[in-house]
This record gives C-alpha cells, sequence and structure tokens, in this order.
C-alpha cells in the first residue's frame, strides 16, 4: 500500500481542484467554469466516500469489528464545530431582511434540509453537508450490521468469498439510485430543487466512493493491475464522460439531473483510482502543473471543508461591499479574486486554529481505536 504522506498529497490535491470548482460555480468568472463548477460537489462525494469508508475498513481488517459510535464521535469533531460557529453569521443578513425562518433553520441545524428546503436555508451549499451526514449514520450501521452477521468474516476471505455478492450489491444500488432519479424528474419536475439534493437521489456518488474503497482495501492488487494496463483507455474514457458538463448546467438538464450523475462518479471514480494506482502520480502532476501549483492546491485542499464552509458568507459580505460601499463600481473579475482569495485565506486558518483545536480534543478524549491499541502494547 502506497506510503500516507504521498497519498495524502495526491488526494488534497484532488480536494482542492474541487473546492476549486465549487468556488468556480458560486463567484462567476466566465460562463463555463460557472456552469461545470457544480462537479465539484460530486467529486467531494467520491472523494468523502472514498476516505470515510476507509477508515471503517481499515477498523475492520485491524480489529474483526467496527465501534460506531467512536466512528459518529469522531465524524462529529470534524463536522459540527466548524459549521455550527460559523452558522449564526449565515442569518444576519437574513435578520435584517425579516426573513427569519425558523423551520428553515431547524432543518440546517438538523442537517435535513435537502427534504425540507431542497438547497440549504440560511446556508444554501448546506444541503451537500446533510447528503454526507446520512451517509455517515448509514453506511456505518450498515456494515457494522454486515460484520455482526457475519457477511464478512476477514480480508483473506474476502478475496476469496462474497465477492460476487459485494459487487452486486454495489451494482444494484446504483441502478435503484439511478432509476430513483429519472422516475422524481419525470414526475416530479417541478421539485427541481429536492430532485438534486435529496440524499437517496445522490448517495450513488458516496457508494462509488465506497466502492473503490472496497477494491483498494480488500482486492488492491487485481485491481491495481487491472486499472494500469487500461490506464490510458480509462482516462480517455474520463474525458468523454465529463465533456458535457461545461456545457450543460444541471437546473436546465433533465440529462444532467439522472445520467449524468452517474456519468460523473464512473469518471471521478476513474480519477480516483489513477491517483491511488499510479505511482508516478506526483512526478507526473508536477511535471504538468509545476511543484509549486500542486503544493498550493493540496494546502487549499486540506483546508477544503472550512472553505466551503465559509466561502458563501464571504460572497455576501463581498457583494454587499460592492453595492454599499463601491456603488456596484468593481469588476466582476476583481469580485472574484477577492471572494476566492478571502474564502481561502480564511478556510486556511479556520483550518489552523479552530479546526484543528477541536480536532485535538477529539484525540485526546475520543482517539482512534489504532491509538488506544498502541498504547495498551507501549
Amino acid at each position: 500500500m502506497m506510503n500516507q504522506k504521498n497519498r495524502l498529497r495526491k488526494l488534497d490535491f484532488l480536494r482542492g481542484i474541487a473546492i476549486i470548482l465549487v468556488l468556480l460555480r458560486h463567484q462567476y468568472l466566465f460562463k463555463y467554469g460557472y456552469t461545470m463548477g457544480w462537479i465539484g460537489v460530486d467529486l467531494f462525494f467520491v472523494l468523502s466516500g472514498f476516505l470515510v469508508s476507509g477508515l471503517l475498513f481499515k477498523e475492520y481488517i485491524q480489529f474483526g469489528n467496527i465501534n460506531v459510535k467512536l466512528f459518529l464521535i469522531r465524524r462529529g469533531f470534524k463536522i459540527y464545530p466548524i459549521y455550527y460557529l460559523i452558522y449564526p453569521l449565515y442569518l444576519i443578513p437574513l435578520f435584517f431582511k425579516n426573513q427569519i425562518d425558523f423551520e428553515g433553520i431547524f432543518a440546517d441545524l438538523f442537517f435535513i434540509q435537502n427534504y425540507v428546503k431542497g438547497w440549504g436555508y440560511a446556508y444554501v451549499a448546506s444541503w451537500s453537508l446533510a447528503v454526507e451526514e446520512h451517509f455517515y449514520i448509514l453506511f456505518s450501521i450498515i456494515l457494522w450490521l454486515v460484520i455482526k452477521f457475519k457477511l464478512f468474516h476477514s480480508k483473506e476471505n474476502l478475496e476469496r468469498v462474497g465477492t460476487i455478492q459485494i459487487k452486486i450489491f454495489f451494482f444494484f444500488s446504483f441502478v435503484v439510485c439511478l432509476v430513483l432519479r429519472v422516475y422524481s424528474n419525470l414526475y416530479h419536475p417541478d421539485l427541481i430543487a429536492k430532485n438534486f439534493v435529496m440524499t437517496h437521489l445522490r448517495i450513488d456518488s458516496l457508494l462509488a466512493g465506497v466502492f473503490i474503497a472496497y477494491l483498494y482495501y480488500f482486492e488492491e492488487k487485481k485491481t491495481k493491475s487491472f486499472f494500469l494496463n487500461y490506464k490510458k483507455k480509462f482516462l480517455f474514457t474520463v474525458i468523454l464522460l465529463l465533456g458535457f458538463t461545461p456545457f450543460l448546467d444541471p437546473d436546465k438538464s433533465f440529462f444532467v439531473r439522472t445520467f449524468g450523475l452517474t456519468l460523473l462518479y464512473v469518471a471521478f471514480s476513474i480519477v480516483l483510482c489513477y491517483f491511488l494506482f499510479e505511482e508516478k502520480i506526483d512526478s507526473i502532476l508536477n511535471s504538468f502543473f509545476s511543484e509549486k501549483i500542486v503544493s498550493l492546491v493540496a494546502m487549499i485542499g486540506v483546508s477544503s471543508y472550512s472553505i466551503y464552509i465559509i466561502h458563501t458568507l464571504v460572497n455576501i459580505a463581498v457583494s454587499y461591499c460592492n453595492v454599499y460601499v463601491f456603488d456596484k463600481q468593481l469588476h466582476q473579475i476583481f469580485i472574484f479574486f477577492l471572494s476566492t482569495i478571502a474564502s481561502c485565506l480564511g478556510g486556511i486558518l479556520m483550518t489552523k486554529y479552530l479546526e484543528s483545536y477541536f480536532l485535538n480534543l477529539r484525540e485526546q478524549y475520543f482517539p482512534s481505536r489504532s491509538k488506544q491499541y498502541n498504547k495498551k502494547i507501549l
């Protein structure tokens, strides 16, 4: 298995690309960037599915079981403090506009906004956090049940027994989500937002990441060999699958809201495999972008969650300044770079001081099982 440091840098680079795409969607710079920027969330979904399920798979490999309660508590320390500390700031503009909606606030606070409001209420982009929260809970419980009823026995057995059934389960889940998307968009076309954000219509992107994690942790040699043998064809497939994204907007396209989402997670799963299995990925990235740019994007990726939380707030603040301070005289290009730089710097500072503070508390009071185990050995 690859060196942990290198692996994190590679995946942090992908996180950085994902959040840059989101920034392009939420603050206009040019047409194609805006049109395709929304796919950054789907890249986040695939990465999150891979990383989060990977934590549980590694725990299972080491201990033969998983601790769902500890897992959810540790995820909570990562997600909730930043979210709940920043959320009240999103209410300030609504308060002055006399637009406070307590149902919307309740939905945002308990991560059910994607079913109650569609988009988030005060913080519009928070719908994706709801999808991920639902995923964390459902997947950890389902995996616990699977282990409890001994559908998983050991890593060695998984390589020989049950792999067909597991792959059938993933395929069935992907098909069901796609069918539900098609049905919902055909028979409830008026629910434009909800058809795009409800968890049961979007969770397949996260499951795609889980599937890659399963292959990575339990069938690594076979998967790596197969992928590298056909990597050029796979990369060409990625280009074909993503070809529609600069031209079709999900708000106006039935295709994008249904089959397009499937094409996206397939493409991003291939990209993820390339980053996982290509041993020269660091030198390839450095030669294509330069080492400084790769390191910068990876640094942004490290802080991607904090940037995601505050970037809409920064956009609102910059918009107010443009209207009330500069009388709408600021050029849109300047507005984009001002918002982007402020969001990235703010997110990096939040990660360094706020997020790290709560993660340190997590390690102090709720250390991972691996650390607990190592302490016992020592």
